[in-house]
């Protein structure tokens, strides 16, 4: 129960709505977003390859899977750091990964539609 108290903001300067919100965009725009557009792409339209290497490597791998487990990792390593952000009080710690997350999943998400409108 001990490990239960780091995962709460009770004690930080952080309110639970703020970080509800934060992550809910992140998760919408990174997590959900960019997943669903980029397997459109590369499964069902077919005109496109995934351009970052790593990602090309995992998908050959694991299939559809290796898109959504780094995915994952990465939106998970995010979460871990703005948890710990808020438990020392840093707001950069605090507020980088969910708002990164954000910009770099629009902009994913952005680009890929633009890619299937054509």
């Amino acid at each position: 129960m001990s490990r239960l108290r780091y995962l709460r903001l009770r004690d930080t300067p952080f309110e639970a709505r703020e970080f509800s919100l934060l992550w809910l965009i992140a998760l919408a725009t990174y997590g959900v977003g960019d997943i669903v557009t980029t397997l459109t792409l590369l499964y069902y339209e077919r005109r496109f390859d995934e351009a970052n290497a790593l990602l090309v490597a995992s998908t050959d791998a694991l299939g559809r899977w290796g898109l959504v487990l780094p995915k994952l990792a990465v939106f998970l390593l995010c979460l871990g750091i703005c948890v710990y952000g808020a438990r020392v009080g840093d707001k950069v710690l605090y507020y980088l990964p969910p708002v990164a997350l954000s910009v770099i999943g629009a902009f994913a998400t952005a680009f890929n539609l633009r890619l299937f409108v054509g």
